[in-house]
């Protein structure tokens, strides 16, 4: 019996307020309206961003159904959809890709206009819901929402991948690996022979460390707080790893002795902390040094610092997904990834039932996991 233009009822996590456990509920979703996708979703990657939302320094409207990175399998289309259709494999976009604004008509954007990461609203692209939970709407997350068994996304937030590509694996292209890796290959475009800092070595911060390998880094210099993190950095790509907690002087100071005075040719700043994000910044070389922000600030967060850092030269620029523009890469680096031009094993330390999402969430906040991947 076909789902088609029906309502569907299903599981879902919905964060009703923050610094609580995500409660998993019957919902309500809706069918597609016109140039709209509604996805079954198959695994799903818990990521930082979504923790950022439940402790709050991500603001966004409550209640919502969080989770972004993901694949699945087309359930419906609404009318007019003609990029994918029904019983195709694809991966949900929380950065969209219209093709007609002016992020999307340039060559060195990638942040298309109708994303919902700068505005927050929580809403599909029309100011409407397609989810509810017990007679009250739910909010989207950032185009996608991707902790329930059926999702509605807009057009231009989903692409069709491989039909051959392992699900529970290449989620992780729908966000945390795109970003890392084209942190380091596409936004800073590192050099053959250059050296690197990269702090904060979860999924995402391993994922530059294998994009600055990729682009044939000579020195990869992990920085995290959590020594349980060296070992994988240094298997992936990483030649050294410092803890700046060993050490009395800042930590820039530190990578500086390290390069003979000269400070690392890119850092990568990949927690999301205004004093890591300066720090990063004044860790590079001081006149053609660049500091890439790849972490989600704190919402209110502002930054101090001296202007001295960029007066010399330095570059500091942000990544958002990487740089990469959505629909035309996300199918592209799925198949190098069944090329198997880059791997995605070491960083999926745990899978578990869709049901154990927030002992997946304890896992992320007690450093015992790199990435876990929910199936449904």
């Amino acid at each position: 019996m076909s789902t088609a233009g029906k309502v569907i009822k299903c599981k879902a996590a919905i964060a009703w307020e923050i610094k609580k456990p995500l409660s998993i509920e019957q919902i309500e979703v809706s069918p597609p309206k016109a140039h709209e996708v509604r996805i079954k979703i198959l695994a799903t990657g818990i990521c930082r961003s979504d923790d950022h939302v439940i402790s709050g320094a991500f603001a966004m409207p409550l209640p919502m159904v969080l989770g972004h990175e993901a694949a699945g399998v087309v359930e419906s289309v609404g009318e007019g959809v003609t990029c994918v259709k029904p019983g195709d494999k694809v991966i949900p976009l929380f950065v969209p890709q219209c093709g007609k604004c002016s992020s999307c008509k340039s060559t060195k954007g990638n942040l298309c206009t109708v994303n919902d990461l700068s505005s927050g609203q929580g809403l599909m692209p029309d100011g409407t819901s397609r989810f509810t939970c017990k007679g009250k709407s739910l909010h989207h997350f950032i185009s996608t929402s991707t902790f329930t068994e059926y999702t509605v996304v807009h057009e231009t937030a989903v692409v069709k991948i491989d039909d051959a590509a392992p699900l529970e694996k290449v989620c992780l292209i729908g966000c945390g690996f795109s970003t890392g890796y084209g942190a380091a290959v596409k936004t800073a475009q590192v050099e053959p022979g250059s050296t690197c800092a990269v702090f904060g070595l979860g999924g995402v911060g391993l994922s530059a460390v294998m994009g600055c390998k990729a682009a044939g880094a000579s020195r990869i210099i992990g920085v995290d707080i959590n020594k349980d993190k060296f070992p994988k950095a240094k298997e992936l790509g990483a030649t050294e790893c410092v803890n700046p907690l060993d050490f009395k002087k800042p930590i820039n100071e530190v990578l500086f002795d390290l390069t003979g005075g000269e400070g690392v040719d890119y850092s990568f700043e990949v927690i999301g902390r205004t004093d890591t994000m300066t720090a990063a910044l004044a860790s590079c070389h001081n006149n053609y040094g660049t500091s890439v922000i790849v972490g989600v600030p704190p919402s209110a967060a502002q930054i101090t610092f001296d202007p001295m850092l960029l007066f010399t030269g330095r570059t500091w620029k942000g990544s958002v997904f990487g740089g990469w523009k959505s629909k035309d890469s996300v199918p592209k680096l799925v198949s190098d990834f069944m090329g198997k031009k880059f791997i995605l094993d070491p960083l999926i330390t745990h899978t578990m039932p869709f049901e154990k999402i927030n002992e997946g969430f304890e896992l992320l906040r007690s450093g015992k996991s790199i990435r876990t991947v929910l199936t449904f």
